[in-house]
C-alpha cells in the first residue's frame, strides 16, 4: 500500500479517476466464472438495485451514457422532424444524441455561476418559440459537475410548455434536487428520463456503460427493446408466432440497436454500487477541503452545497482581482504533474456545428463561463497529501494574494 503521507514530485495527480477494490475484483471473477457473461442475470440485477438506489421505478442498462441518450430521444419518438434544445456547456454527446435521430438541435445559454441552464433565459426561449409556435420536443437538461441548481425551475418550464425532459445525469448519480435529501437525481417527478454513465472517471463505473431510469414502465419496455436490436421473445407481445414454433422464436419490432450491457460491467457495477455512498462522502469532503482552503485566493470558487455529487470541482478565474490568466495557472498545474482540466468547450463552437449555423457569439455566457472555468482534481481516493499539493500550488501561481 502506498504512504500516503508522503509523494513524489513525478507523482501525477489526475482531475479525476476510478476506485476498484478487491470487492469490484471478486465480483468480476465471480462472473467470468459463471454460465452468462452477458444477458445474464447481473444485468437484471444491476437494473433492479440501480432503480432503488436512486428511486425510480424503473433502470434500463445501456452499453454506455451517449447509447442512453440516444435510445431515450428515440423511444420519446424523437425523429427528423423534432427539435431538441440544450445546454453549450456539456460533453457533445448531450446534443449529438438528437442528431443521431435526425433532429434539429438548438442550445439555451447557461448561469455563468452554475454553467447550467439559466432558468431566466429558458424562459424567455420558451416563450418566444411558443409565440412562434416553435416549441422543442425535448429538453436534455446537464446537471454539470454534479449539481442541481434551480433544476426544479426548469423541470416545472418543460411540464408547463408541454416539453418532454431529459436529464443527463452522466455527473449526478448520487447526488440530490436542490439540497433535498429525500429526492434523488434519477427520480424526478417531472422528468421523462434519467440518463448516467459509468465511464471510470464517473460516480461509479462498469468501464463502460450506462442506465436510464424512468417512473415510466411504457418507456422503460420501449428502451428494453430498442437496446438490443428491436427483438423482443416475449410472447405476450408476438404478432406472428404459430403453434409450431418453438423457444427458438423471436421477432423484431422495431429498428434496434446492440447496446446492451453486458454481465461483467453490470457486475461490475453493483459492486461499486455498494460503496457509493462512501465515494460521494470522499467527494463532499474533498470539495468542503477545497472551498475552506482556496476561500482566499483570487479565484470564484462553485456554491458550497451537500446536494451535489461533486464529480468535478471547478473553480473559475476572476479577472477583476487577478492578472493570472486560466491558461497560465493550468500551464503551471500540469508542469506539477496535476492535470487539471477544463469542461467544456461549448458545443456550438465545435467545427461540426458551426457547420450547422451556430456561431460563437450565439450564448456569450457559455463564451464567458468557458474562458475562465477550470477542473481540480477530486475523486474518492485523493489523498489529503496530494490535494495539499494542489491548493499550496495554486497557491505558488498567485505570488500577491
Amino acid at each position: 500500500m502506498p504512504d500516503e503521507t508522503k509523494r513524489s514530485p513525478s507523482d501525477r495527480i489526475p482531475y479525476s479517476c476510478q476506485t476498484i477494490d478487491d470487492s469490484d475484483i471478486a465480483a468480476v471473477t465471480k462472473c467470468l466464472t459463471s454460465p452468462f457473461l452477458t444477458q445474464g442475470p447481473e444485468t437484471a440485477q444491476f437494473e433492479q438495485e440501480f432503480a432503488q438506489w436512486v428511486g425510480a421505478k424503473r433502470a434500463v442498462a445501456v452499453s454506455n451514457g451517449t447509447a442512453a441518450l440516444h435510445l431515450t430521444c428515440l423511444a420519446l419518438g424523437l425523429d427528423n422532424d423534432g427539435l431538441v434544445w440544450t445546454s453549450p456547456i456539456s460533453f457533445t454527446a448531450s446534443a449529438n444524441a438528437a442528431r443521431y435521430a435526425g433532429a434539429r438541435v438548438d442550445f439555451v445559454d447557461v448561469d455563468v455561476n452554475t454553467g447550467a441552464i439559466d432558468p431566466a433565459q429558458l424562459e424567455q426561449k420558451l416563450a418566444n418559440a411558443s409565440s412562434a409556435n416553435a416549441l422543442p420536443n425535448i429538453l436534455i437538461a446537464v446537471h454539470l459537475a454534479g449539481h442541481s441548481f434551480e433544476f426544479n425551475k426548469v423541470a416545472q418550464l418543460c411540464a408547463d410548455y408541454g416539453v418532454k425532459l431529459i436529464e443527463d445525469a452522466a455527473h449526478a448519480l448520487g447526488a440530490v434536487y436542490e439540497d433535498d435529501a429525500s429526492l434523488k437525481i434519477g427520480a424526478h417527478p417531472l422528468s421523462a428520463a434519467a440518463t448516467f454513465s459509468f465511464h471510470p472517471l464517473k460516480s461509479i463505473t462498469t468501464g463502460e456503460g450506462g442506465m436510464v431510469t424512468t417512473h415510466s414502465e411504457e418507456l422503460a419496455n420501449k428502451l428494453a427493446l430498442l437496446r438490443s436490436h428491436g427483438i423482443t421473445k416475449n410472447p405476450d407481445v408476438m404478432r406472428n408466432k404459430h403453434p409450431n414454433d418453438g423457444d427458438w422464436y423471436y421477432e423484431q419490432h422495431d429498428l434496434g440497436f446492440n447496446y446492451r450491457m453486458c454481465d461483467i460491467q453490470a457486475a461490475l457495477g453493483r459492486s461499486q454500487l455498494a460503496r457509493l455512498n462512501s465515494f460521494m462522502n470522499a467527494r463532499r469532503m474533498h470539495a468542503n477541503r477545497y472551498n475552506a482552503l482556496l476561500a482566499d485566493l483570487p479565484l470564484i470558487l462553485p456554491a458550497k452545497t451537500d446536494a451535489s455529487s461533486w464529480h468535478l470541482y471547478a473553480v473559475r478565474m476572476d479577472p477583476t482581482q487577478s492578472n493570472l490568466t486560466r491558461k497560465a495557472l493550468f500551464d503551471h498545474l500540469r508542469a506539477l504533474n496535476i492535470e487539471a482540466h477544463v469542461h467544456y468547450i461549448p458545443i456550438h463552437t465545435q467545427p461540426y456545428y458551426r457547420e450547422l449555423g451556430f456561431n460563437p457569439g450565439d450564448f456569450p455566457v457559455s463564451q464567458e463561463y468557458y474562458e475562465t472555468c477550470l477542473s481540480l482534481p477530486i475523486y474518492p481516493n485523493l489523498t489529503k497529501v496530494d490535494q495539499d499539493f494542489v491548493i499550496d500550488s495554486i497557491k505558488d501561481a498567485f505570488p500577491n494574494a
